[in-house]
């Protein structure tokens, strides 16, 4: 383990969510002081962390003034933004992360770093990814020291939304994805590992920012890692992107194909955590095991 070279407090707005929560497990694993920027300090989840020596700040996200007081005299902040789920909430988190860029400017600082979203060096075409880009543009603008960390499709995401099902004895993954396109995917823990380490100063992102891939598979591939995990045969069935309920949905998984024809750095990622999980390797940290059978099946 490298020796950190940030000793100071470190602050984390949305530490009360997965990947918030995540950075905030990473820098207490390191030993690190850390103050949470939160919006209601008697919240189970707030309380959970003071229970684990975590600063509390309380701060309103339309009140500059106590952003900025909570900033004061840290060495590094992370934060994130809410996900949007409609067009309004894509205005309101370009509205908070630009509110957090300007009271890290106030408070001056030393390093910030953003988690965003892969692709977000450009504009895609997807509302709540473009959101992030517009905060990028606005954390470059603002002179500070900043690392962008740039999360791909979450692992995690196979234990809810895109989760395997099992039918007639069978692993089967579906997905709005051709079945020829490789998914860039990343766990949650390593989000916050990666961010810890450069919030730490035990590693830097050349260039300012880091695209989170632990993994890329193709849907075929995915199932299979499931279906071994399971001793079962798998299959996976490509479905179109109607399935989907919403536009943003939709939008997403369409950046997700695109995504695909990019080149991954694999090892840049695992230059900063070695550690880094691929997908069977998820599979096996987690437990994961096969879900009860589909009815009927």
């Amino acid at each position: 383990m490298s020796t950190p070279t940030t000793t100071g407090t470190i602050a984390v707005f949305g530490a009360t969510g997965q990947q918030g929560g995540a950075v905030v497990d990473a820098l207490l694993d390191h030993g690190a002081r850390v103050r949470a920027l939160v919006r209601d300090p008697r919240s189970g989840r707030a309380r959970a962390l003071a229970a684990r020596g975590v600063e509390l700040a309380a701060v309103r996200a339309d009140d500059p003034a106590s952003l900025a007081g909570a900033l004061t005299a840290v060495e590094a902040f992370h934060f994130m933004t809410p996900e949007a789920n409609s067009l309004e909430e894509v205005e309101a988190e370009v509205r908070i992360g630009t509110a957090l860029v300007d009271a890290a400017v106030e408070a001056g600082v030393p390093h910030v770093v953003f988690n965003s979203v892969f692709g977000a060096d450009r504009e895609s075409g997807v509302p709540h990814h473009d959101s992030k880009h517009r905060i990028e543009e606005h954390l470059r603008k603002s002179g500070l020291r900043a690392t962008m960390v740039r999360a791909t499709a979450f692992m995690e995401n196979f234990t809810s939304v895109m989760a395997p099902s099992l039918e007639d004895g069978e692993i089967v993954l579906r997905l709005p994805l051709p079945e020829d396109v490789a998914l860039k995917m990343i766990s949650i823990r390593d989000i916050g590992r990666v961010a810890a380490a450069l919030l730490l100063g035990t590693a830097e992102a050349p260039g300012g920012a880091v695209e989170l891939v632990g993994d890329e598979l193709t849907g075929p591939r995915i199932a299979a890692a499931f279906g071994a995990r399971a001793g079962l045969p798998a299959r996976y069935e490509a479905l179109p992107l109607s399935v989907l309920p919403t536009d943003l949905d939709r939008a997403m998984f369409r950046q997700f194909a695109e995504a695909a024809e990019e080149p991954s750095d694999l090892a840049a990622v695992r230059s900063i955590e070695p550690a880094t999980l691929d997908l069977a390797g998820w599979i096996r940290a987690t437990g994961w095991t096969a879900p009860a059978p589909v009815a009927g099946s």
